[in-house]
């Protein structure tokens, strides 16, 4: 260990600068020469990095796929029952509606839109639920997208629905053209989508009158009313004019309805569970590493103590173990990085793919970084009470 300290000390440059790079530079030294400590605390920070990742890759997974109908409708503005927070089947509304919105100022289409859970039985007799989608042709606002096999504008047939493409087993090896009972009414396999499956039942999509009789919808009502504005109008301006005329209904842009179910999913259902992962994970990372660079402190206090000896300030020693901390969380966080891309590659599927945004790259080698920085203050600590002195005792 002596001998890491006296390599640099030979090459030492004066001023704050150079003060710096040769304290980086033991740093570095220091870190390399117990090579058992560098690997124990770099998995701390692995560890950090995967689970955070992949618990929040996750959670944005499930965020998206609860909010893809929305942003895939097409619509801008979405008319909606009273008290609607999520795109669930529910109370319906008139469907005069539909006029109302078509001779609004600032209104380019509008469209009625029949959603509900629906069963579809097995040729084992066993059921299996959909979130049953009616929309209207020819726009087909609302879907069906991601198509995989058939034609959309099948649907025009009452008797042809389409299913995804993921669920085929379970709905008892579904082809093109099986038939099969739903709830009820005798139904064709029309066309099949990839992807569509949220934190419900899959999605599966009918012509409007079709899904309207499924769903056991009167003929005068639907679920909701999508509306699409002219150009040059803006959504919210549109909202408004809409809200204007109809103010027994919910009337909200496309935008504030998906991050409404957002605000609504993490308050209620997800936020809790993802958060305490995520917040267990960062403990974790933290207590690994302030241990581990406390140990290293202590294992090493003579060579501290040494550095002191030789002029080196405690804001020089500071400066030692925060370039250290900086370097822990690189490595570890970049080998973590790494884990977590080949682990979403191997998770990706229909029903869950972890989303990892750009954005959260930059945030795990910032977040690492601070938390690597805040845990060697332990270390800093002991630092600051080392004695030049007891090199000599």
């Amino acid at each position: 260990m002596n001998d890491v300290i006296a390599r640099p000390r030979r090459s030492a440059v004066r001023g704050r600068g150079g003060r710096l790079r040769l304290m980086a530079l033991l740093a570095v030294r220091m870190m390399f020469h117990d090579r058992f400590k560098l690997v124990g605390t770099l998995l701390g920070v692995v560890f950090a990095v995967v689970l955070v990742n992949q618990q929040l890759g996750v959670l944005f997974a499930l965020l998206d796929k609860n909010t893809m109908f929305v942003d895939h409708a097409g619509a801008d503005v979405w008319i909606l029952p009273p008290q609607t927070e999520t795109l669930q089947g529910g109370a319906p509304i008139a469907l005069s509606t539909l006029s109302l919105a078509r001779t609004t100022a600032g209104a380019e289409w509008a469209e009625p839109l029949a959603f509900g859970t629906a069963t579809v039985r097995r040729p084992d007799g066993g059921n299996e639920p959909v979130s049953l989608v009616g929309t209207r042709l020819p726009r087909l606002a609302g879907g069906p997208w991601n198509v995989v096999a058939g034609d959309p504008r099948d649907l025009a047939d009452p008797d042809v629905v389409f299913f995804e493409d993921s669920q085929r087993t379970k709905l008892g090896g579904m082809n093109l053209r099986s038939v099969r009972e739903m709830s009820g009414r005798r139904v064709v396999a029309g066309g099949f989508t990839w992807g569509l499956s949220p934190f419900a039942p899959p999605y599966a999509f009918a012509e409007h009158d079709t899904a309207r009789d499924v769903l056991g919808i009167a003929t005068d009502q639907t679920s909701f009313v999508l509306v699409g504005a002219r150009d040059g109008v803006s959504p919210e301006r549109l909202r408004d004019a809409l809200a204007a005329r109809l103010p027994d209904l919910r009337v909200v842009t496309a935008r504030e309805f998906s991050t409404g179910i957002v605000a609504y999913l993490l308050a209620e259902q997800l936020g809790i569970s993802f958060g305490t992962s995520t917040t267990f994970a960062v403990i974790v990372g933290f207590v690994i590493v302030a241990l581990s660079m406390f140990s290293a402190v202590v294992d090493n206090v003579r060579e501290f103590g040494t550095l002191k000896a030789m002029g080196c300030t405690t804001w020089d020693l500071a400066s030692l173990l925060w370039a250290q901390s900086l370097l822990y969380a690189f490595l570890g966080t970049t080998f973590g990085l790494f884990l977590v891309t080949r682990m979403a590659e191997g998770m990706r599927s229909p029903q869950l793919s972890l989303v990892l945004p750009t954005w959260m790259w930059l945030g795990s080698y910032v977040g690492m970084a601070v938390l690597c920085v805040l845990a060697s203050t332990l270390a800093l600590v002991r630092v600051r009470n080392v004695e030049p002195g007891m090199v000599f005792r």
